[in-house]
């Protein structure tokens, strides 16, 4: 971990988040010159999340209880996988995922988006991989000049991984089915931590991805049922 030096909040979009989780900028800019301080893996999160998230989601707030609730529980599992272990910081290695469902545009990407920029400011380490799902399937198609399975194990293996938009292609094919199981097999066996979100409503996560996939969901996941109108559409009107 790299010392960060002070960081301006509007850059990355934070007076509102630090106001409504009560964290005061003296600390989150305190210079210690410690890199495995809280304050100096805060900034150094808070530079890899800008990263990550697209423009649009810049200054999201996970206002979802429980989205909240899920962020709170990883938080304490690597403070107590810290005191356990006696490192120097505390990480996100292990825990259960998160699963959002709903129609389009009810908010779930927004409080996915959300997620990353509240557990950065925690200043508990959490190194995220995020992708949507047909980003990912185009990313892991065989071709010429690519190590199909290198790529597959940078999903695989992230220590929390976000998918968005699982099981939108209306007619799955032998190959996605098989990602989805590989990639979905492994981080239930092995507790990885993802964050997915879904335009399925329950009844049909069963019939887009399989019952094989849809049982280690529903063991692994704590899901979350969004409800309402497309919210895009009343922001354009």
């Amino acid at each position: 971990m790299q010392w960060i030096p002070p960081i301006n909040p509007k850059r990355y979009h934070l007076d509102e988040l630090l106001t409504a989780r009560g964290i005061n900028l003296d600390w989150l800019n305190s210079n210690d010159l410690d890199p495995h301080s809280p304050a100096n893996i805060a900034r150094y999160s808070i530079t890899k999340a800008a990263e990550v998230i697209p423009f649009h989601y810049r200054s999201a707030i996970a206002d979802n209880p429980e989205v909240q609730a899920w962020l709170t529980e990883l938080i304490a599992q690597a403070c107590d996988d810290q005191a356990g272990r006696g490192a120097p910081t505390a990480a996100i290695t292990h825990g259960r995922s998160l699963l959002l469902l709903g129609p389009t545009g009810t908010g779930k990407t927004h409080q996915a988006y959300g997620a990353i920029r509240e557990l950065a400011i925690t200043g508990v380490a959490a190194t995220w991989v995020v992708t949507t799902a047909a980003d990912m399937y185009a990313a892991l198609r065989p071709r010429h000049g690519v190590d199909s399975e290198t790529e597959f194990r940078r999903y695989r293996n992230a220590s929390i991984l976000l998918i968005d938009d699982l099981g939108a292609e209306r007619k799955p094919t032998e190959f996605t089915e098989e990602v989805n199981f590989r990639l979905i097999n492994w981080r239930y066996e092995h507790q990885l931590p993802t964050l997915i979100t879904s335009n399925l409503v329950p009844k049909q996560i069963s019939e887009r991805l399989g019952d094989r996939v849809t049982s280690r969901l529903i063991e692994m996941c704590q899901r979350v049922v969004f409800k309402g109108a497309d919210r895009r559409r009343g922001e354009a009107a």
